[in-house]
């Protein structure tokens, strides 16, 4: 597994040496460097604001054969790379932090035993502290963005609180190996928990305003799905388009015009990127995913690319979990999704303004 530079090596790198940004912690920038809110009096004004979910789930030291220091690190990791970059997209032009005030929220207070030990208690009150976080975004008028790892934390916990709110159906854009839709949750056999096989059941389950019709589910492949759950969603009528299609049948342009499904007749769209869905395929070995690695995995410009589009589209709020551990590069990826994203976000901002 490639080894992950520790903080005095990338502050004292040449992207780094000799710069000023706010800190969370000692070894932990805010994203992009951008202002710290610590109450929500501070995400006044805001249009974007980061929160981090480090979650790792299940019992014991390990998630899907990695060690769960290595998920946990995650949301850090990801704003440790982030500090090598400023706001300004070449590609197109643009300073995403001229264009958005963004802030950066900090971590959920996550209780540190809930990744260790999976009770239903210790699994609501992660999911509850993520929630605080998000409901403070949407009433500041705010768009979340939650850099998790598993699932409540860094899936349900986002959607819930956009549902709740919304004011007519929810779509959802949803990026994933895996359905994540088995009847319940694996590690408690407890019907209240969205955990990580089960979140996206649960969600349709207690959220009716959240539609079938409305899901655009892109990346699965595969032999492990069962034909019960996948066949139901797709009767439904969910978007499906798993990565065969997208290689064999219309490339990612044809996935891109499905984007829209999830934005007809909906007064939210809620958007998931489940990271495993590069199995191997983006800047980093399938390994680095133990056991969550597949073939067909998606490229970091595939993902990139369907990110920016939704940010030209609009969205309601954003999430990522299993983001691949250890590599530098990998982490690189989040904040290349998020700020491609946010361009995406600024440019329909200005077309709106200008009429183009």
């Amino acid at each position: 597994m490639t080894d992950y530079p520790d903080w005095p090596t990338i502050a004292g790198s040449h992207r780094v040496r000799g710069r000023n940004f706010p800190r969370l912690a000692e070894d932990m920038p805010s994203f992009l460097g951008v202002p710290i809110a610590i109450s929500p009096k501070d995400l006044k004004q805001a249009d974007i604001v980061i929160i981090g979910a480090p979650f790792a789930a299940g019992w014991g030291a390990q998630y899907s054969g990695v060690d769960k220091e290595l998920w946990l690190a995650g949301p850090k990791r990801v704003r440790q790379q982030s500090i090598r970059y400023g706001g300004y997209v070449q590609d197109f032009d643009l300073d995403i932090l001229e264009e958005l005030k963004i802030v950066d929220y900090g971590d959920a207070a996550i209780p540190p035993e809930a990744n260790y030990a999976a009770t239903v208690e210790n699994i609501l009150r992660a999911q509850a502290a993520v929630e605080a976080k998000v409901n403070d975004v949407l009433d500041a008028g705010a768009i979340p963005i939650v850099i998790g790892q598993n699932s409540p934390c860094g899936s349900y916990a986002i959607a819930k609180p956009i549902a709740e709110r919304a004011t007519g159906n929810v779509g959802v854009i949803s990026l994933d190996t895996h359905w994540d839709s088995r009847p319940i949750d694996w590690a408690t056999m407890d019907p209240r928990i969205a955990g990580s096989g089960n979140w996206k059941a649960k969600l349709y389950e207690f959220h009716k305003n959240v539609t079938v019709p409305n899901l655009v589910e892109i990346g699965e492949r595969g032999m492990l799905e069962d034909k019960s759950y996948v066949r139901r969603f797709v009767r439904e009528g969910a978007h499906f388009v798993p990565m065969w299609r997208i290689r064999a049948e219309f490339g990612l342009e044809g996935a891109l015009e499905l984007l829209a499904k999830a934005y007809h007749g909906t007064s939210d769209v809620y958007v998931h990127f489940d990271m495993d869905v590069l199995g191997g395929a983006g800047p980093a070995p399938g390994d680095l995913l133990g056991d969550l690695a597949e073939p067909i995995g998606m490229t970091d410009y595939e993902v990139i690319r369907i990110a920016h589009e939704v940010g030209l589209r609009g969205l309601s709020g954003l999430s990522f979990i299993c983001i691949p551990p250890g590599s530098a590069v990998t982490y690189r990826t989040i904040v290349y999704v998020i700020t491609y994203l946010l361009a995406g976000l600024a440019l329909s901002r200005r077309r709106k303004l200008t009429g183009a």
